[in-house]
């Protein structure tokens, strides 16, 4: 039975989540605080990490979570831009749900989380831009996203271009990756874009 570690200072909405994650059979531990977070995060196969604790941030502290142990992270947050978004899978998160959500979500998100997880060791390592790709597919899932708006993303900073030609190259090699890996899919309209389905929605 996985053990899932709920980072949240609302007490009601923790309380609800909790109920929630028991009754579909996981064990849960609670945190509300980033303190008693990071002495419970050894314990966990999975966090759900609000992004306002009130002793620090959830963005900082799924960076020191990542750094030292390879536990998928989901943010649960009142931060809906889409900057907050990017920083989140930036700082390392698995997936991110802004608030209000349904619960019946969160527990649909939670399994394809551990799904993923559960076959990464069968995933062949992505390359920079690869991983890019991923991370801004899956934190758009559901909606198309246009070539154009892909490669905007892609640039790097650095300066290093990402063209047309490369991103076909990228895609292709990144559905390759991944379509026995149980993760999703990368989902093509032509004349329209991309975009991302997970397995449990497919």
């Amino acid at each position: 039975m996985d053990t899932i570690l709920v980072v949240e200072d609302d007490v009601s909405l923790c309380s609800s989540i909790v109920l929630s994650l028991e009754s579909a059979g996981y064990n849960v531990l609670v945190a509300h605080s980033a303190a008693d977070a990071e002495e419970l995060f050894g314990k966990a196969r999975l966090v759900l990490l609000d992004v306002s604790l009130p002793d620090g941030n959830g963005f900082e502290l799924c960076k020191r979570l990542r750094k030292d142990m390879p536990i998928p992270v989901i943010f649960i947050t009142s931060y809906d831009e889409e900057a907050d978004m990017i920083r989140g899978f930036d700082s390392g998160c698995d997936d991110y749900i802004t608030k209000p959500f349904r619960l019946s979500i969160l527990l649909s998100r939670i399994k394809a989380v551990l799904r993923r997880c559960g076959s990464a060791a069968a995933l062949p390592e992505l390359t920079a831009v690869e991983q890019k790709l991923l991370d801004y597919l899956v934190m758009n899932r559901g909606q198309f996203l246009t070539r154009q708006q892909i490669l905007s993303y892609l640039w790097d900073s650095q300066g290093e271009f990402v063209n047309d030609n490369t991103l076909s190259v990228n895609i292709s090699r990144l559905r390759d990756k991944l379509q026995d890996c149980g993760y999703g899919e990368i989902i093509t309209k032509r004349g329209v874009g991309y975009k991302w389905t997970d397995s449990t929605n497919s």
